[in-house]
């Protein structure tokens, strides 16, 4: 067995399944720049890990991930963001790729050659519900909330959403989750394509599938991961590049600064025409 841990990340890796956890309990798990650091980090040490044979991602604490820090969100009143990957005019930059950072911290989950099961309780809302589509599997429990939740804020997906979510949503539904925001149950989530199954234990059942995968031909296991990207690709370069376009539009502009204001007083907001 190996361990390694940060102030945002524990991974023990045994018999060949990587075990990351996110450690933000006091914060849902948020993503601040240290846990978004910690997640590229993370998954470009597991890149190079030898005999890695899968992974489990989870959360510590209450949720999976609450989605972007409300200090962030703050930030942006002033329109410098709290994170130097969500600045004005700064996420149309490919630094990962064909990805930005805040895209990265997503994008580097599928792109590991090994299967990615995500354990996810609680709530993933927001980004966190993003750097759950990165993995090829979602257990979650019933009563999981999540949401596409960027709307509230007056912004749009832009972690990879539009990429990790082609293929698992019929694109109506899709449309409805982005222009509303609203919060669905795990049961639903699975209903959607949002999710894979709904457990009473979504860490068990994930580490209980990536055991059962460390058992089975790796080479196989890797040339399947493969295949699977293979069916379901497409442009990925011009949808990330799209959504951060989109999203360099929004982040620091009059509406937008106000579905912050708005949501951090509690009261409805002023939109201008």
């Amino acid at each position: 067995m190996s361990a390694s841990s940060t102030d945002r990340i524990i991974v023990t890796i045994e018999d060949g399944v990587a075990d990351v956890r996110l450690n933000r309990a006091d914060k849902m798990n948020a993503l601040d720049p240290a846990m978004f650091d910690a997640l590229i980090a993370t998954g470009e040490q597991l890149k190079q890990t030898p005999d890695l044979r899968a992974v489990v991602l989870s959360g510590e604490g209450r949720a999976f991930c609450a989605g972007l820090d409300m200090e962030s969100m703050a930030g942006m009143l002033g329109g410098a963001g709290g994170d130097p990957g969500i600045r004005p005019g700064r996420l149309a930059a490919r630094v990962h790729g064909i990805s930005n950072r805040p895209q990265y911290a997503c994008m580097v989950w599928r792109e590991l050659p090994v299967p990615v099961f995500a354990a996810v309780h609680g709530v993933a809302f927001g980004g966190g519900l993003q750097v759950a589509l990165g993995a090829d599997v979602r257990f979650v429990t019933a009563d999981t909330k999540l949401s596409v939740m960027e709307i509230k804020w007056g912004l749009v997906p832009d972690m990879a959403g539009m990429v990790l979510t082609r293929g698992l949503v019929r694109p109506d539904l899709l449309r409805e989750l982005v222009y509303t925001g609203r919060i669905v149950t795990g049961t639903e989530a699975c209903e959607l394509g949002l999710a894979t199954r709904v457990v009473e234990d979504p860490r068990a059942a994930a580490l209980e599938a990536a055991r059962q995968v460390a058992q089975k031909n790796p080479h196989a296991i890797r040339a399947a991961k493969r295949l699977m990207e293979v069916v379901e690709g497409g442009d990925n370069a011009a949808i990330l590049i799209a959504e951060s376009v989109e999203q360099d539009k929004l982040v620091g502009s009059p509406n937008q600064r106000e579905a912050v204001r708005a949501n951090l007083e509690k009261r409805a907001p002023k939109f201008e025409a």
